[in-house]
């Protein structure tokens, strides 16, 4: 049987299959519409696909159930990025934060993961929330709850202390005030010896801007230059987009220095930034392709000649930023 749900740009067929599994298959009606993804297999009921499909539109529709349900996307890489650092045990009883959690994906995933650990997600969009709460029923969790920022540059009062903080492609998407003003915040709730762990922040200065634009050197250009090429040649960017508009869409990354230099200046602490030493990990090299199940031979000349690079110059580089910073 075949359920469609009828939209004004295109149409969403919804195959049932064995298992209470549904395939859901996005028909563009109008084809110039940029889509992230066109088809995910999943075991959301209706009611919730109607709902994500209502929030982030046909564009977003497979992709933001693919955060969730698509173990790559998500799961195995917070899997690597935090087990990676420390043992599951030492997650017992903890408290974690998801900050800037969106629609719950990763605050789900991360509560079946950890179903001892106390899992919280911040996120600043009520009708957000509203799909992460949608979640959470969906998987019956009961280790799981959700708190509304009050702004882009406060978070809520009176929430406690963590042991772990995540911030899972959120430090992007801060303006350049906010990461001034939020990362220390985040930090001043992070209990001694606690880890905060960022994951999937675009690099400033990668060759390819592809969280954005999908652009090549765009990350070298002056302000004004990158919104104009951006508006001219980017697919993604609409013509009248403003320049704050791409920072909050991410346009301009992150480094690792940024983030722990507003750490230090702002906390008068010393962070000390991790390298992962387990589940076969010895660096954040092996961190970016961990749990893949075969590189191409692209990726391997890739990661090859990035270790030739930390090997002759103590830096790391990767083109998407995932690391764990302790405090002291």
């Amino acid at each position: 049987m075949t359920i469609i749900l009828e939209h004004p740009q295109a149409l969403i067929n919804i195959e049932e299959l064995p298992k209470q599994k549904r395939k859901i298959s996005v028909e563009l009606l109008e084809p110039s519409l940029f889509v992230a993804r066109f088809n995910i297999k999943t075991s959301y009921s209706i009611e919730l696909i109607e709902s994500i499909l209502k929030l982030k539109g046909v564009g977003y529709l497979c992709d933001e159930i693919a955060r969730d349900e698509n173990q790559y996307y998500t799961k195995i890489p917070l899997k690597y990025l935090i087990l990676g650092h420390v043992k599951p045990e030492d997650l017992k009883n903890k408290r974690l934060l998801d900050f800037g959690c969106g629609c719950g994906a990763s605050t789900v995933i991360l509560a079946r993961m950890f179903p001892d650990t106390e899992i919280v997600g911040i996120e600043l969009n009520s009708k957000s929330l509203e799909l992460a709460k949608l979640r959470v029923k969906h998987y019956q969790l009961d280790n799981v709850q959700f708190l509304l920022s009050p702004n882009s540059n406060r978070l809520p009062e009176n929430i406690g202390k963590f042991d772990f903080i995540l911030l899972n492609a959120v430090f992007e998407h801060f303006l350049p005030n906010e990461r001034l003003t939020v990362l220390p915040q985040l930090w001043s709730l992070l209990n001694s010896q606690g880890i905060m762990f960022f994951r999937e922040t675009p690099h400033r200065y990668s060759p390819i801007e592809n969280h954005t634009t999908d652009l090549p050197l765009i990350n070298y250009l002056p302000d004004s230059l990158a919104l104009f090429c951006a508006r001219r040649f980017s697919k993604r960017i609409e013509p009248n987009a403003t320049w704050e508009s791409l920072l909050r869409r991410g346009i301009r990354g992150g480094t690792e220095a940024e983030i722990i230099n507003i750490i230090k200046e702002k906390s008068h602490e010393e962070p000390s930034l991790l390298e992962p030493n387990r589940l076969d990990l010895k660096d954040r090299i092996d961190l970016k392709y961990a749990g893949l199940s075969s590189l191409s031979l692209k990726s391997k000349i890739i990661k090859a000649l990035l270790k030739t690079i930390k090997l002759l110059t103590g830096y790391t580089f990767v083109s998407w930023i995932s690391l764990a910073i302790k405090k002291p």
